[in-house]
């Protein structure tokens, strides 16, 4: 007995939408590719011919219906000068807070559907073949890291009215929505601990301060420690990485030798400062006692384990997402409120 296999149902093809609407190929494919020159009357006809014959081949032409890409860019702006000279893409990959925004963005967008393609922008031409690209609607929003305070990518970015959210409070007044944890508390959270420990030869190693967080980050432990009565705190900057970190211990070290405390403003400093104090001689955290921020996988990778000021980031990357999903599912609704997450301190062997 021979088996009744009925043949595969062959695709739709450009030219059977071309029959079917009664136009040239040249015109379904102008129209699928989305140039603006086709009259909107013919335009609708290829539409319905496109429905009719079922013609999917690729996701350009699911999006002639649904207006759609299923994909947002995560957009990292930088800037070329660093205190610590380093290759912007390597010193990307190299920081665990980066993979821990990729990770909570991606538990969010993978179960709908959603791609994220990753853009740089480290320069002015960069940024303008960046502009480029999301002007010409491969996208159907962005999530933008802007650290710098005199980035001009959120305004620029603005003025697309693609759907957007920053990850972190702006420098400047902008009606972007973005998704932070509260710095200032969590550099109170660390000054609170290290003043109950009894240090009062403190040091810091700040974030640099052309960035929001790192200029928030000194200033909420600066603060908080004047009100424990301690004003003298001796400071170098450490540019967010892990050389630069070992190079500002170096510095406080010379400034002030009998430091028995320092908040080091992000774990991967941290990770830098320690072989610094150990090789010094200075004990963690018998002689110095030594807290840093983020609780990232850095933390755990000292030696001492670091206490540290956790920022939830994946979950504040999730929420970046949804918020960012919403807007381009209701665009009519513009930005979503912004939201700020809660710090805690992570105690570990450190402090």
């Amino acid at each position: 007995m021979t088996a009744d296999v009925s043949p595969p149902v062959r695709p739709a093809t450009l030219e059977d939408v071309a029959a079917v609407a009664g136009v040239s190929r040249a015109t379904v494919s102008r129209v699928i590719n989305g140039a603006t020159t086709v009259d909107p009357a013919l335009r609708r006809v290829v539409e319905a011919a496109v429905a009719t014959t079922g013609y999917v081949p690729n996701r350009a032409a699911r999006s002639l219906v649904t207006r759609r890409t299923d994909s947002i860019a995560l957009v990292v702006s930088e800037r070329e000068r660093r205190l610590v000279p380093e290759p912007f893409i390597g010193r990307m990959f190299s920081d665990p807070h980066f993979g821990r925004v990729v990770a909570g963005l991606m538990d969010v967008l993978r179960p709908a559907g959603i791609q994220m393609v990753l853009m740089l922008s480290d320069d002015e031409t960069s940024r303008n073949q960046l502009l480029s690209y999301l002007r010409q609607g491969h996208v159907d929003g962005v999530v933008l890291i802007s650290s710098h305070a005199d980035d001009p990518l959120p305004a620029l970015l603005h003025d697309t009215r693609l759907p957007a959210v920053l990850a972190g409070r702006p420098h400047n007044p902008s009606p972007l929505t973005y998704v932070e944890a509260d710095q200032r508390a969590g550099a109170r959270m660390a000054a609170d601990h290290l003043a109950a420990l009894g240090r009062r030869s403190i040091g810091t190693i700040a974030g640099p301060q052309d960035m929001p967080a790192g200029q928030v980050r000194l200033t909420g432990f600066l603060d908080a420690l004047e009100q424990h009565g301690i004003g003298d705190v001796v400071t170098a900057e450490g540019g967010f990485t892990q050389a630069g970190g070992a190079a500002a211990m170096r510095q406080l070290l010379r400034e002030r030798p009998d430091l028995d405390a320092v908040f080091i403003a992000s774990d991967l400093m941290a990770q830098g400062a320690l072989p610094v104090l150990l090789r010094a001689g200075r004990d963690v955290p018998g002689d110095v006692a030594v807290v840093g921020f983020d609780d990232s996988t850095a933390a755990v990778a000292c030696d001492p384990p670091l206490t540290t000021v956790r920022q939830p980031v994946e979950e504040m990357a999730a929420e970046m997402a949804r918020l960012l999903l919403k807007q381009i599912g209701s665009p009519a609704d513009g930005p979503a409120p912004s939201v700020v997450f809660h710090p805690t301190l992570v105690r570990r062997e450190s402090a």
